[in-house]
Parts: C-alpha cells; structure tokens; sequence
C-alpha cells in the first residue's frame, strides 16, 4: 500500500503512509492540471519536466507537515502544489544557466527547444505557482515571493563567487541554504500553515525544512561522487567535470596535505579530458576530504533533527526524524 514513497517513508506508520501516498496522488492530478495550457505549445513545454517524473520531495514534505493539522484540508495539496511548481521553474532557468542537455534522464527543454523557450517556460510556471498561491491568501503569497527572492539571490551568489576573504566553504554552506534549503523549508511551513496546525509548528517544521534542504543537497553532491552508477540521476562526476565546485572540493583544494597535492592540481584545472577526469574523480573519492563532507552532511542532519524536539511526538515526527537518517545513509 505504500510502495512508491520516497526517504524511507514507505516504512512509517501504515495509516500516515497510506495518506501520504493518497495525497500525493491528489498532488499529481492538481499539478497536470495546472501546468496545461490551452495553447499546444506551451502545454508541450510546461509539462515537459512534469512527465519526466520525479520523487516529489517537497509536496511530500507538505503532506507531513500537514500531519500537525488537519491532513485533509483544502488548501494542502494546493499548498503543496505552489512549491513543486517554483521548484520546476527553477529546474527550467538552471538548465539553461549551466547548459544542461538532460534532466531527470529526458533532453532538458533547453536542448529540446531552445533556451529562450526554457527561461520563457519558467516564468509561466511561476506565474501559475502565482496565482494558485493568491488562492491560498496573503501570507502565502508573501512566503512564497520571499523565498523566490531567497532562490534568486542563492543562484546569484553561486553565480558571483565568494567575496574577497570569505570562506569558500561558508559561502558554499549559504548558497545552499539559499537555492535549496530555502524552499524546502518553504514546503514544510506552508503545509503546516494550511493544515490549520499551530504556528510555532510550522516555525519548528520550516527551521528543519532549510537545514534538510542543506544535508539533502551536501548528500546529493556527495553521491555525485562516490556512486559508481546514476543513482543521483545524473552520470557520475558530473558536477567536476563541469567545473562545479561542491563542498568535497572546496575541501580538497584548502587541504595542505602534501599526499593530495596531484588532486589539488587537477582540481584547480578543467576536468573536460577524460583521463584527467577520471584520475580526479579516482582521487577524490578516496580522499580524506570526502570523510570531512560527510562529517559536515551528519551535522547538518543532526542539526535538522534538533528542530523537532518543539514538535508533538507522533508518527509526522517519527517520519521527519526517518528522513535525516536516510539522508546520511544514502551517500553512504
């Protein structure tokens, strides 16, 4: 009964599972309808990404949050909706920022079509996420415009680079919170506000959501790495040979060990050529600053579970819980 649940949820509670698949089930139906135009075109494209699949993370984290509340009220799977569509949007801009060629194992819409398509299909996303979130009142919107102000400013600050004298790593740490942390932490608060669930809950569940959001993506990096096949939905070694400085890098190259001095030297280079690539992504793996990455990934998970000591016990909470686990585990 609750197959298909990503982090580990097929394991809760029975009853929470079944609702949680129920509502997400709810949430594919409301998204497909959302995203249909009635321009062929544009339906083409802004169910592009929605066909390609997904594991719907952050609608999920609505309907747990939900749980606080009441799971069945209307404005959840709405809710839930708003936040998987911005997050959608900003699959489209990102692709064409870093000229990806596939997502989610389909051609990206910027290499389907072109990226003036992409970027246009993006912005007709968030006006949609727009307009079901002025459904859901006033304090939804501005939620939901700060944290696009917080996405914005995160791929802004990737995009720039550390000022002179930060921390790489620190820098790194707050674009994260910035591009991922930001909405995640979004997903939970607002599927506890529109549960009706007290507001010193959605404050607890929203605290967790952004420090998740950060151990999920410091996972997602690290299996990048150390996975020997895509199960990060992308081929191994992406992001090096792309030029993209993750927080096992960062570490690399700040580290004086003399033993990973032939690392630091590929590192500080392009890794388009194959064996250069390959030599790295060798090196890297086994070097101590993935053990350091993963120690900081831990951290950030443990800090995530602290937040929900203010939460009642209950099979939501033993769920969240669940899921800093899994986090860790996963790129283990």
């Amino acid at each position: 009964m609750s197959e298909g649940l990503p982090f580990g949820l097929s394991h809760v509670d029975p009853e929470l599972a079944e609702r949680l698949r129920t509502g997400l089930d709810d949430v594919e139906v409301a998204l497909r309808a959302a995203v249909a135009s009635d321009y062929p075109f544009v339906d083409e494209t802004a169910s592009h990404l929605v066909n390609a699949g997904g594991k719907r993370f952050r609608p999920l984290l609505a309907l747990v949050a939900a749980q606080y509340g009441d799971p069945a009220a209307a404005g959840v799977v709405p809710a839930a909706v708003v936040v998987e569509l911005t997050h959608l949007a900003t699959l489209y801009h990102d692709d064409v920022m870093d000229e990806a060629r596939l997502r989610r194992g389909a051609p990206s819409a910027n290499a389907r079509w072109d990226n003036t398509v992409a970027i246009l299909t993006g912005d007709f996303l968030f006006a949609r996420a727009a307009d079901i979130a002025a459904d859901l009142g006033t304090e939804i919107v501005r939620l939901q415009a700060r944290t696009f102000e917080r996405l914005c400013t995160g791929q802004i600050r990737e995009t720039v680079g550390p000022a002179a004298g930060e921390d790489p790593v620190e820098h790194h740490l707050d674009v994260l919170a910035g591009k991922t942390g930001s909405l995640i932490a979004l997903a939970g608060r607002m599927g506890a506000m529109t549960s009706g669930a007290p507001a010193h809950v959605a404050d607890a569940v929203a605290a967790y959501g952004e420090k998740f959001g950060v151990a999920f993506q410091l996972s997602d990096d690290l299996l990048d790495i150390a996975s020997e096949s895509a199960e990060s939905g992308k081929t191994p070694g992406t992001d090096l040979r792309e030029g993209i400085r993750t927080l096992p890098v960062l570490l690399a190259l700040r580290s004086s060990d003399p033993s990973a001095a032939r690392l630091r030297e590929l590192l500080s280079g392009p890794l388009t050529d194959d064996d250069r690539h390959a030599e790295a992504l060798g090196l890297l793996r086994t070097s101590p600053a993935m053990a350091e990455a993963r120690e900081v990934l831990v951290s950030w998970a443990e800090s995530a579970r602290a937040e929900l000591a203010g939460l009642p016990p209950g099979n939501g909470t033993e769920a969240l819980s669940m899921m800093c686990d899994v986090v860790v585990d996963r790129s283990a």
